[in-house]
């Protein structure tokens, strides 16, 4: 599912459509955010989800380029998949490519040139990716459907974590499934062994998960049950 800047036939029953479990770097213990990284790489994360926030964008501000870099030189071999919530996204495609992200996620609602960024992100080598708020239309998507890899679906308000799920949300994943049947598409905000199901029955196939997983005394067991849930949803693999 790795592939930067590559698009993908839509069709169904492909071997990309496996459940993908991405601990939310957001939800770690700070104090030690080292260990915290290796114990989501020994768990067995597919990757890693940083959150960049301005507080411009979001009522908070979180990591920058340089928690990038340390989780690339912490554990090399997960993927770091990095979500921009920032206002200026464009103003930071380099230093983050500098850093390692593999993945650039930037929100429909950014204050720069959609098309042009997700260009930029492209370029750089890195996989072009694009959010969406819940109070966002998921038609504002569309002109773009074509140019990324990846969808991520906020099912909370950015900013925080911890949220209650948004269950309505979801509907934004069974549109975007049933035009991009064969496209990575991701939910964050609330994900818990019990949203998960509602998730992975939307139609989505990339979970990421913050305070959930960083609480659990044994992540792996939880992100082993979490794939395992996606044996009894057809929606991965089939219209």
């Amino acid at each position: 599912m790795r592939h930067a800047a590559a698009r993908r036939p839509d069709t169904f029953n492909t071997p990309q459509m496996k459940l993908e479990i991405l601990p939310s770097l957001l939800g770690a213990y700070f104090g030690a955010l080292e260990s915290e990284i290796k114990r989501a790489a020994a768990a067995g994360a597919d990757a890693l989800h940083i959150d960049i926030m301005d507080p411009h964008f979001v009522p908070n501000i979180s990591f920058g380029p340089d928690f990038v870099a340390l989780a690339r030189h912490v554990a090399p071999a997960l993927h770091r998949n990095v979500h921009l919530m920032m206002s200026r996204p464009d103003l930071f495609l380099e230093s983050f490519a500098k850093a390692g992200a593999q993945t650039l996620q930037i929100h429909v609602e950014a204050d720069c040139d959609i098309s042009e960024t997700i260009g930029r992100i492209a370029a750089l080598g890195m996989r072009p990716a694009l959010v969406v708020n819940p109070d966002t239309g998921v038609e504002a998507l569309e002109p773009y459907l074509d140019s990324v890899d990846e969808i991520l679906v906020m099912t909370v308000r950015p900013g925080y974590g911890g949220q209650k799920f948004i269950s309505g949300c979801l509907e934004k994943a069974k549109w975007l499934r049933a035009r991009r049947p064969s496209m990575d598409i991701m939910v964050d905000g609330g994900i818990n062994g019990g949203t998960a199901s509602q998730a992975i029955a939307a139609g989505v196939n990339q979970l990421v998960s913050g305070s959930y997983l960083f609480a659990q005394a044994d992540m792996a067991a939880e992100i082993a049950r979490l794939k395992a849930l996606a044996a009894a949803a057809p929606s991965l693999s089939q219209p």
